[in-house]
């Protein structure tokens, strides 16, 4: 009995010496292995750099998926706050863009109406008030094109009166009561308006259709070729039924067969009006001073004299509307300038913007190209075991990894 356990104790170490031979043969193998690649790495041969590639790709490829994900969430965050921002300030821009042109073609209509040097002497001063009205009903039918402000008589209201949005013209008053009048809008079948196209200084006058446009109707023959698109209308004042150089809207064509159309897109959009503006015109007479002039024995000499200096406050008057016309147009240049210095720079800022969202979108690019890089490099690189495959970096490799590894296009 003793002795069997000896045996079993004996066996037993020299499991563990035998374990401990491999164990530090092992060791030693290792150890002969390294210095061996060590001693290969300083030589040149084929087989050894492909090895050191393959070794590099394998370390290269492991740190990258390992740091996709984090890398991703962090550039996505930064991408998506940048882009956010940009497009805000895009659409802040576009909305000040937008007023400034709003202002812009009140000041070209202006421009062009000072361009004509139409200086008319009345014997009366015209003097305009607007007055804020609220429509209480709108006639909106294929036919009738109307509406009803709380506004009458009582408040000097007119048959005639103009009634405009904000600055753009609407129509005007067609029947008065008390405390309500009723307006025909442009855009009824029986409203004409006679206008001016600018720049090309064209007369005509616009229909209303029952829609939200009107047409060009009554213009001189071979006039209608020199109309262009974005073309400005407004009132020309002939009739005396519309103050001249109210704005109306823009010119658009409408082809038609081999014939052009040109309707009128109206700067106010009739379906949506709550509030109008009624303009109250009143004419104040200027009194005619009566020369006191002395008759004496019928001196010719004097009323000479009461002549001339008649004649010399008429020049005078005349000189000093000029002036204030020629001053007007100059304040007028300058505004128009400055406008378009302030659209300039608005330009530019939305061109960066543009630049800098397109920026994004190639980095959004450039980041799918590296995922499908990752799955579909091995099939495009060009190796030891793929003759096929293109140099890193080249086009032929870029679109290979795009088609998804399929180097025959």
């Amino acid at each position: 009995m003793a002795s069997s356990r000896d045996d079993f104790i004996i066996a037993i170490r020299s499991a563990f010496l035998k374990k401990s031979t491999q164990q530090k043969f092992s060791l030693l193998t290792l150890v002969f292995i390294s210095i061996f690649i060590i001693l290969l790495s300083s030589l040149d041969f084929k087989a050894v750099r492909y090895l050191k590639a393959g070794l590099s790709e394998l370390v290269y490829r492991s740190s990258f998926i390992v740091s996709i994900p984090e890398n991703f969430a962090r550039n996505s965050v930064i991408n998506i706050i940048e882009y956010t921002t940009f497009f805000n300030k895009y659409q802040k821009n576009k909305e000040e863009l937008d007023n400034l042109k709003s202002d812009f073609v009140s000041n070209e209509i202006i421009q062009y109406e000072n361009q004509e040097l139409k200086v008319l002497i009345d014997d009366y001063i015209s003097s305009s008030n607007k007055i804020l009205a609220k429509i209480i009903v709108d006639h909106d039918s294929p036919f009738l094109k109307s509406i009803i402000i709380n506004k009458g008589s009582k408040d000097d209201i007119k048959i005639g009166t103009n009634i405009y949005d904000q600055s753009y013209l609407v129509g005007r008053v067609i029947e008065v009561n008390y405390k309500t009048s009723r307006v025909l809008l442009l855009s009824d079948l029986n409203s004409n308006v006679p206008v001016t196209i600018a720049p090309q200084n064209i007369q005509a006058i616009v229909n209303g259709t029952g829609k939200n446009y009107g047409q060009i109707k009554y213009i001189k023959a071979g006039l209608s070729e020199e109309l262009v698109d974005e073309s400005i209308v407004y009132t020309s004042g002939t009739g005396a039924i519309f103050k001249s150089g109210v704005p109306i809207g823009k010119l658009r064509s409408d082809k038609i067969g081999s014939t052009n159309r040109y309707n009128v897109e109206f700067y106010s959009d009739f379906t949506q009006l709550k509030y109008v503006f009624a303009e109250t015109i009143t004419q104040l007479e200027i009194p005619k001073v009566e020369p006191e002039t002395e008759i004496i024995d019928d001196k010719s000499g004097e009323l000479s004299d009461a002549k001339l200096k008649i004649l010399e406050d008429e020049l005078k008057i005349v000189e000093e509307t000029n002036s204030k016309f020629i001053e007007e147009n100059e304040n007028l240049k300058n505004k128009i300038n400055d406008l378009n210095n302030k659209i300039s720079v608005l330009d530019n800022e939305i061109f960066s913007q543009k630049q800098k969202i397109n920026q994004f979108n190639m980095d959004t690019q450039e980041l799918e190209f590296l995922k499908l890089n990752l799955e579909h490099g091995h099939k495009c690189r060009k190796s030891f075991f793929n003759s096929n495959g293109f140099n890193v970096g080249t086009e032929e490799y870029r679109s290979c990894v795009l088609n998804g590894g399929r180097t025959g296009g």
